[in-house]
């Protein structure tokens, strides 16, 4: 087996590059933005030198790799220095490729599976301009400190050497070696899943615990108010994963144990645990406290403003800051899917059954009580997300106001059609355009009240396709959207909002800052100024922008010219899931395993689970999710492919049942319901 695989790798490494000649040729702009990467594990370097020796990568460490907390040691300024990049997206890694492949052609053949660097079709959704060190100065040490000597992840070893990919030998030996039905699936996905669970809830209690620690910008109250009721949290999930790794462990035979009882179930790991669970939930209720205080905080604290937004840009805090104060009521609906697929898939009379069915009641007892807390959470902490993207407008924030969606429309003016991005909530719609400012923003141009609004379809009067015509008290405009799919989408949710809107008091009080009129703003720049094609355009504003607010909802959707629902939100929540994965490039020949954890719309990708932060994202709004034809020549089982424009990569699972969710969730971020259809999804729901 060793020879075959070594033969296996000396072929693939004898392959020429011409294969990368099919995909057509883009500006490369890595140049001008080197990028850090670093090594945090010391165990990083043994796994590569591991790798390149060609032996087979044991599941055990796989699966059951210690959990480990990320240091505490770092000043502020130290860690904002090695944690103040913005995750490349994986869309950058198959271009300088290509790139790479063209330069080194004379002195090597060898493929290469893609590094971590910039698309010019995504370069706004996550471009860093920090400086990194040059190629000739790389070492990869066990003990390399994150401050010292950085590779850069243009020649990370572990993805771009070829030695690295995995061969379908090992493929083939690991499936012989674990189980093979659902049930222990279903089991390592609870596993799975808890990783990331765990690791985010450190994001609060450690690395955002230790920041706030170090500066003198928040009051002991709110301090107490966070950690208290998080800190509890963080112990009783790692016990709770460390018991379900033990059991799979057991399950899978890797000790002698399986020889002294049936551990082949999980059922009652999980009813344990979520009765345990329940003595939790008085910090559970305790949440939206935590949230609300928060940002009042920030809103009466300037410093504190500034230090939350400076936490943002670090690497660790991978999605905005009040999104992981949500993930705890997040998680609860997660067991509960859980337990509803292991007690579907059991007959009654199995050993596990009952204890699944037990375990299920419970959780579903705790997501009834806390799930009129959690939508409320969560259209709060929506629209302060949305608040950090505009400019031109003052309370956003008001009680009773409820978001409903934002999206690319073409706004018909004397100029023709122009980009606009339009907000849409139960009493007003905005529309702004994204200015070439030094924060990346979004400005306000002008607002309609929804009351007394009429819609109407217009293609005809206009000769515009998708055209809408949107008649306000005092002002009317014309709007097209990108497909007619996205004209339904709007016209759904535009009517069901007026209707609220007549239902209500009466009109929506004035809530723009001194924001001109649309018809008096001759200053606004054209549309094919603020396009994703006008790359020159693009990349001036991106060595001046604010980071954190390049990678958001908001700019994905404007750079895809689609758009959103709180509905989507609500069903994205749902849709969480993270494991291994292997991945593929249209023109590369070997396949890389990575950690992938899928979340809001995205795929964020790691080396392995122990990673504190991704090395790379991908959005996937607007991407198409298929099965490989047979031309493409993939021969492989349980892949899918996801492809945008002339972007194309290949997945594979390693079980049917993996496969499966891995389509489930990918397809909800993909195909953005309408509200009917999104509303009979959750019917089935008791919650």
């Amino acid at each position: 087996r060793k020879h075959s695989k070594i033969h296996s790798i000396r072929s693939l490494t004898a392959q020429p590059s011409e294969q990368h000649s099919e995909v057509p040729k883009q500006v490369n702009f890595s140049a001008h933005f080197p990028f850090k990467w670093e090594l945090r594990s010391p165990g990083d370097a043994t796994a590569v030198q591991s790798c390149r020796q060609g032996k087979e990568l044991k599941a055990s460490t796989e699966d059951t790799g210690q959990h480990r907390s990320p240091s505490l040691k770092k000043s502020p300024k130290e860690s904002r220095k090695v944690d103040g990049a913005v995750v490349s997206t994986v869309e950058e890694e198959e271009e300088t490729t290509k790139e790479k492949m063209q330069q080194n052609r004379p002195q090597s053949q060898q493929p290469s599976t893609g590094s971590l660097t910039g698309s010019p079709h995504l370069s706004e959704l996550s471009i860093n301009s920090q400086g990194g060190p040059s190629v000739a100065n790389m070492s990869l040490s066990p003990n390399l400190s994150p401050d010292a000597k950085q590779a850069s992840p243009l020649i990370s070893p572990l993805l771009n050497d070829p030695s690295c990919i995995r061969t379908d030998d090992e493929e083939e030996v690991k499936r012989k070696r674990f189980p093979t039905e659902k049930a222990y699936f279903i089991a390592k996905e609870v596993a799975t899943t808890e990783r990331t669970y765990l690791k985010d809830l450190e994001v609060i209690t450690s690395w955002f615990q230790s920041a706030v620690n170090k500066e003198d910008c928040m009051s002991d109250t709110l301090k107490n108010l966070i950690f208290s009721n998080f800190e509890p949290l963080h112990k009783f999930h790692a016990g709770f994963l460390k018991e379900i790794e033990q059991r799979l462990a057991l399950w899978e035979g890797r000790s002698n144990a399986h020889i002294k009882g049936d551990y082949q179930r999980i059922g009652d790991v999980m009813l344990k645990n979520i009765q345990s669970m329940k003595q939790l939930t008085v910090h559970l209720r305790k949440h939206d406290e935590v949230l609300v205080e928060l940002e009042s905080s920030i809103r009466g604290s300037r410093k504190l403003e500034t230090f939350c937004r400076d936490f943002e840009l670090q690497k660790v805090c991978y999605l905005p800051l009040n999104t992981f104060l949500l993930r705890p009521l997040h998680r609860l609906m997660h067991y509960k899917q859980i337990m509803e697929r292991l007690c579907k898939h059991y007959p009654p009379n199995h050993i596990d059954f009952r204890d699944s069915r037990a375990a299920l009641a419970e959780i579903s007892e705790m997501v009834a009580q806390l799930h009129g807390n959690m939508i409320k959470m969560e259209n709060f902490q929506k629209l302060h997300e949305l608040k950090k993207d505009l400019i031109g407008i003052d309370n956003l924030v008001i009680p009773g106001r409820e978001f409903i969606r934002l999206g690319s429309l073409s706004k018909l003016s004397g100029k023709g059609l122009q980009q606009r991005m339009f907000f849409l909530f139960n009493d007003i719609l905005l529309y702004t355009s994204r200015g070439l400012t030094a924060s990346n923003q979004f400005k306000v141009h002008g607002h309609l009240p929804l009351y007394d609004m009429t819609i109407e379809e217009s293609e005809e009067e206009w000769g515009v396709p998708h055209c809408l015509t949107l008649r306000g008290q005092h002002q009317s405009i014309i709007v097209a959207a990108s497909t007619r799919a996205e004209m339904d989408k709007w016209t759904e949710d535009i009517q069901m909002a007026i209707d609220l809107a007549e239902k209500s008091s009466g009109p929506a009080p004035e809530l723009l800052a001194s924001s001109p009129p649309d018809s008096k703003s001759p200053d606004e720049p054209p549309v094919d100024q603020e396009s994703e094609d006008d790359l020159s355009a693009s990349r001036t504003s991106l060595e001046r922008q604010a980071p954190q607010r390049g990678n958001t909802t908001v700019h994905v959707c404007w750079h895809r010219n689609t758009s959103v629902s709180m509905v989507d939100f609500s069903i994205a929540v749902e849709n969480q899931l993270s494991g291994n994965l292997l991945r593929k490039f249209k023109n590369s020949n070997g396949w890389q395993k990575l950690w992938v954890v899928f979340t809001n719309f995205c795929m964020f990708f790691y080396k392995s689970h122990q990673d504190n932060h991704p090395l790379a994202s991908l959005p996937l709004l607007g991407y198409s999710l298929t099965i490989p034809s047979e031309s493409e020549n993939i021969h492989k089982d349980y892949v899918f492919k996801l492809h945008f424009k002339s972007h194309v990569y290949y997945f594979r699972a390693e079980s049917e049942y993996t496969f499966e969710r891995w389509m489930e969730v990918i397809r909800s971020a993909t195909s953005s319901a309408s509200r009917t259809r999104a509303l009979s999804h959750r019917e089935p729901h008791a919650y």
